[in-house]
């Protein structure tokens, strides 16, 4: 019987260093691909410097009824529109940043950025009886005064607590005069009392017969839970949530603003934010309102204090 012979296994080390090269070579890009994707999808880190730049870009767009601040922790510029903005003024703003589109970071918010205006929580009228709020009582070597939004009112204005009939001819005695404003860029006006109050205590109206005393005044950090008084909507609380806004208005552009999620209305314009005894700002522009909710922003009042060398008391 013929024993069939298996044929003998011959080395070739040239195809084996060939197959050992070309897995080794598989098992090299299994390793690097992950590691280069993730590289070329990681997020662009943009200094402050490009956000502030983009911030400028956006101002230099022409596109109003916006608002927006530098937030480091996420390394983006926080964007907020309001309801006049159409998409296509989005991709403007977006245009307008260029290659530092990527930075935006655009969020929308219901009805309308605009000025909340026409003790600190009172009313005060001009003879118009256009309205704002009275903000905090300050003093000036031993001359009494009070601060309201500067978009109110003009200098050289009087005016008045109350409103009176339009038959009669003689208005009220004068609460005040406008002697210093600041608007837009800022927002704050200061206004000289006719004469120096009975009541010399620094005080904010809670609408509720009761009143806060304020002490002192403060930069607030975000996150601070602070409230509001304002002639028309009264009383309001929420929490600081962002610092250093720039809004865009029709009538010019306002910054350094302290954002909040408390509400407000017309005629709420330069009333107080506080949080205890510290005074925090003075009601500048907001959108949304008090029955379904706003953001307000507010006129940092230790800037407003330091520009007229005033005190709380």
């Amino acid at each position: 019987m013929a024993i069939e012979r298996t044929r003998p296994f011959r080395h070739r080390p040239g195809r084996w260093r060939l197959f050992a090269a070309f897995a080794a070579l598989l098992t090299f890009t299994v390793v690097l691909t992950p590691s280069a994707t993730a590289q070329s999808q990681a997020p662009r880190i943009f200094s402050t410097a490009e956000l502030t730049a983009a911030g400028d870009a956006l101002l230099d767009s022409g596109v109003t009824g916006t608002a927006w601040a530098v937030d480091r922790t996420s390394g983006r510029l926080q964007v907020m529109v309001d309801e006049t903005v159409s998409q296509a003024e989005i991709t403007k703003l977006k245009h307008a940043a260029g290659d530092l589109a990527g930075a935006l970071r655009v969020e929308r918010t219901q009805g309308r950025l605009a000025s909340r205006g026409p003790l600190p929580g009172q009313a005060s009228y001009d003879l118009n009886w256009v309205r704002c709020t009275i903000g905090f009582n300050v003093r000036i070597a031993l001359t009494y005064y009070w601060l309201t939004a500067g978009h109110c009112y003009t200098i050289g204005q009087i005016l008045y607590e109350r409103k009176w009939p339009p038959e009669d001819p003689n208005p009220p005695d004068p609460l005040g005069q406008v002697v210093g404003d600041s608007f837009p860029g800022n927002d704050f006006a200061i206004v000289r009392y006719s004469t120096t109050p009975t009541d010399t205590q620094g005080v904010v109206n809670l609408h509720n017969g009761t009143v806060q005393d304020i002490t002192g005044a403060a930069n607030p950090t975000v996150g601070l839970a602070a409230c509001a008084s304002g002639s028309t909507t009264g009383v309001h609380c929420g929490q600081v949530n962002g610092l250093n806004y720039t809004v865009s208005l029709p009538n010019g552009s306002l910054t350094g603003l302290i954002r909040t999620n408390i509400c407000s209305e017309p005629g709420d314009s330069g009333g107080p934010l506080y949080a205890g005894s510290t005074g925090l700002g003075l009601n500048s522009v907001g959108s949304g309102n008090c029955t379904s909710g706003g953001t307000t922003f507010f006129q940092p009042l230790v800037e407003v204090l330091n520009t007229y060398g005033a005190t709380v008391y």
